[in-house]
């Protein structure tokens, strides 16, 4: 037997030990909510920074926990982006809250890797009840539920959704795989055609049709039927089509219904990402969005958006359960036992690609409970209150103007062109640099239809109508050094290249 210095027995998961420490960090993790808004909203470090302030090898003994959270504190937090400041306007947000933490918590305690029934029933059937209540709050129809032909299943992301259903569609297929053509609008998120080329669909056959400022960024249903007349005229054969409703963009609504009934027509698969304004449709003022959700095939949202459920969390349901499980399913010898093979369970391996999954369905199972339906429909509703009334700000100075409709929490503007300085693009990309370089306030932009567009994305949970004022304030006093420099520049470029 070998001899070692230290005779002490190695144990990782002493429950007093993990009270302890527990303890200081969720008295960390509280002191950094309350302090959130004294950090720089997008951090300040240079590439490199932490590799250089860190050992080049790990420690061979342990190191004091609090030496480890102070480190924490000094390296790491200099270095995050900070997603939850209430001056966090720039992505869609990723919402959190103390139910969903302890969700959380819960799911990290058990552990459980609920590939089937039998490997802990409570996680298959909780989540086969959060779903079905979450489809319960959309108004889904009840072929999307266990009681119909469908069902619910939580995954990771929009992506790993997309690429689900579109296997699904492709093995419901018997033609050629060379042959297959996809479909979305230049507004669908740019993960569309990376799944699709994971799924075995040529490159050439991803059509990303153009949309308009004038449909506001919408997919048409007549120019869809006219590009799948001209692939069908080539022998090629229209397998998915890829519904939008609320662009990363600009929140631009596909038409669900009018675009499933062109695809009806030809057997596509309809898919509708709704991965941040879905949530909103819990609201029955906003649930005429998914008019027409009963003619598609699948639905995704992402709870991690809008619902408060931390990363990460994707519902998706199908019509149809036995494609996905057809598509998808394994059955080793070693997962095989007579209740797990049963049709009376589910097993979610079967829905996913991998095969170990995480007990997620506890986290939304808590915020349901703990909030109830009615505080999260005012919830969503506070959130686009207060992008109302950033966009009454734009709306009024005369120097910007709004360039899309407002449809949720997202405003989309710009600062117009004036005397001297006719290019919006250069205007507003070096207003966006100056006003994110602060780390006071942080915004995203996009480009649509050639256009260079601002996003003020409403929504952080922190968010109170309070930081939208400031951020507005900030916005136009910035401005007004920008216009005040670009007067006393001699050139344009010497003005719009000091950020």
């Amino acid at each position: 037997m070998p001899k070692y210095e230290d005779s002490k027995e190695f144990n990782p998961l002493d429950p007093e030990e993990f009270r302890e420490k527990a303890h200081k960090v969720v008295d960390f993790i509280a002191d950094y909510y309350k302090n959130i808004e004294n950090y720089p909203v997008l951090s300040q470090v240079q590439p490199g920074y932490l590799k250089n302030r860190l050992p080049n090898e790990p420690p061979d003994t342990q190191e004091s926990f609090d030496t480890i959270l102070r480190d924490v504190h000094d390296l790491i937090i200099p270095g995050i982006t900070h997603w939850l400041s209430p001056n966090f306007f720039a992505f869609f947000p990723a919402t959190v809250s103390t139910a969903a933490f302890v969700g959380e918590m819960l799911c990290t305690c058990f552990n459980v890797v609920g590939f089937n029934w039998l490997s802990s029933p409570a996680a298959t059937e909780l989540e086969m009840v959060v779903m079905d209540w979450l489809a319960t709050m959309l108004c889904l129809p009840e072929s999307f539920m266990f009681s119909g032909s469908g069902g619910g299943v939580l995954q990771s992301t929009t992506s790993e959704s997309i690429l689900c259903t579109l296997v699904s569609a492709r093995d419901r297929s018997v033609d050629e795989i060379g042959k297959l053509v996809v479909y979305g609008s230049d507004q669908t998120h740019s993960m569309f055609k990376k799944v699709c080329k994971l799924a075995g669909i040529h490159p050439q056959n991803i059509r990303s049709l153009p949309t308009t400022i004038d449909d506001d960024f919408s997919l048409s249903p007549r120019l869809l039927r006219k590009v799948i007349e001209a692939d069908v005229a080539q022998g090629l054969v229209p397998l998915y089509l890829c519904v939008t409703m609320g662009t990363t963009s600009t929140t631009a609504i596909d038409p669900i219904k009018h675009l499933a009934d062109v695809a009806i027509d030809y057997g596509i698969w309809v898919h509708v990402d709704a991965a941040y304004a879905g949530s909103a449709c819990i609201c029955p003022e906003y649930r005429h969005f998914l008019d027409g959700i009963e003619l598609v095939d699948s639905l995704s949202l992402s709870p991690h958006k809008w619902l408060l459920a931390y990363l990460d969390c994707c519902c998706l349901w199908v019509k149809n359960r036995d494609l996905i499980r057809n598509a998808l399913s394994t059955n080793p010898e070693y997962l095989r036992n007579k209740i797990s093979e049963s049709d009376s369970v589910v097993s979610y391996k079967d829905w996913q690609l991998g095969t170990g999954r995480r007990f997620k369905s506890l986290r939304l199972w808590l915020i349901l409970r703990s909030y109830g339906v009615t505080n999260i429909q005012n919830h969503i509703r506070t959130d686009i209150q207060m992008a109302v009334a950033f966009e009454r700000l734009v709306q009024s100075d005369s120097r910007f103007e709004i360039m899309v409709p407002r449809q949720f929490s997202l405003v989309c503007f710009r600062l117009k062109p004036f005397d001297g300085f006719d290019s919006a693009e250069l205007l507003n990309k070096a207003l966006l640099e100056r006003v994110n370089s602060t780390g006071q306030v942080y915004m995203t932009h996009t480009v649509v239809g050639g256009l260079y567009i601002l996003r003020f994305a409403v929504g952080a949970t922190l968010t109170k109508e309070c930081h939208v004022v400031a951020a507005w304030e900030f916005i136009t006093k910035t401005t007004d050094a920008l216009i005040k420099e670009c007067g006393r520049s001699s050139t344009k470029s010497d003005c719009l290249s000091n950020t």
